[in-house]
């Protein structure tokens, strides 16, 4: 095949291009890189402030690193994944946690995807390097006893008192989420069937029981409800001290509030009564299916996190009494 002058120098230019950006890349130091990427990420991405400094550090220590294996960071052509791997070691004898490794990690990965992407490297070689499992943490919850001294204690005696108490034991009783809880409407509860059509996340609606303690309260604050009311169309079931529908701050204070008098439990937020409603029906025989969909989960894993609370107070429970234990 036949090529003109023109063309040809044009294929010419190209793979001499080519070469010359090849050939400049491999010589690419790790710290000339890594002040590229940050340009990119403040730049290009507009990444906050805070996300560039989360990255300038994680790759400073990635420098720092193998400088100390290597008594010299290696070009950035050189370094293979097995270099990256001991790492996360090195992170670890610095006294990180496994939250601190994730992001940490996820920078270097960020970072090597960019050099790919951009020629400065052939491969990435922290695409195999595995990131550290997230910690499950077991949630918080109120022993039976702690819920229902919380509960009692609410006094009766102002609307605004009939209405915490209303939250507090619809909370516990059906194991909202708070956002749900704040989204219902009057007519939202069914006190013949005994239950509340809620609208949950990926707005999927749910029927849930309600118990009798929460029914009656209810029935006391819908009563006095009206005194709080300023718009008479407003057709929230919680409203504020301002007769508006309450929000997710109000109603963590007043759960807050009614917790710290009466639990020394770490937590003390509007979550911690939905996993007491999910820890207490497991340990009192309910079916995990049943509690599954009660909570609204996508699928039966996200609930047998409460399964684990239950299997660690037996334990406990074990230690203490067994003599043998």
């Amino acid at each position: 095949m036949f090529f003109s002058k023109r063309i040809k120098h044009n294929i010419m230019a190209y793979y001499l291009l080519n070469y010359v950006k090849r050939w400049y890349f491999r010589k690419m130091t790790l710290e000339l890189g890594i002040k590229q990427f940050l340009i990119y990420c403040e730049t290009e991405r507009n990444y906050s402030q805070y996300t560039v400094e989360s990255y300038r550090i994680a790759l400073a220590q990635f420098y720092d690193f193998l400088k100390e294996e290597y008594s010299e960071a290696p070009d950035l052509e050189d370094i293979k994944t097995n270099d990256i791997r001991p790492f996360l070691s090195y992170l670890m004898d610095k006294g990180q946690n496994k939250t601190s490794l994730r992001l940490k990690i996820a920078a270097v990965k960020s970072f090597f995807k960019f050099c790919q992407k951009r020629g400065i490297t052939e491969k990435n070689p922290a695409s195999l390097v595995p990131t550290p499992k997230k910690d499950k943490k077991l949630p918080s919850f109120l022993l039976e006893k702690e819920v229902a001294n919380m509960i009692d204690n609410i006094s009766e005696d102002s609307v605004e008192n009939l209405r915490d108490k209303a939250l507090a034991e619809l909370l516990y009783s059906s194991g909202l989420r708070i956002s749900e809880a704040l989204q219902l409407n009057i007519n939202d509860i069914n006190f013949y069937q005994k239950s509340v059509k809620v609208l949950g996340k990926g707005r999927k609606e749910r029927i849930v029981p309600i118990g009798e303690k929460a029914l009656s309260a209810l029935k006391k604050y819908i009563g006095n409800r009206n005194e709080l009311l300023v718009n008479s169309s407003e057709n929230a079931l919680f409203l504020s001290n301002r007769g508006k529908r309450m929000n997710a701050v109000n109603a963590y204070r007043i759960i807050n509030r009614l917790m710290k008098a009466n639990t020394e439990s770490p937590q003390k937020s509007p979550h911690v009564l939905r996993h007491s409603f999910a820890t207490h029906l497991l340990d009192n025989g309910a079916d995990i299916q049943s509690v599954s969909e009660m909570l609204g989960h996508a699928s039966l894993s996200t609930t047998q996190i409460y399964t684990h609370v239950s299997v660690e107070r037996l334990k406990s429970a074990y230690k203490k009494a067994h003599p043998k234990a």
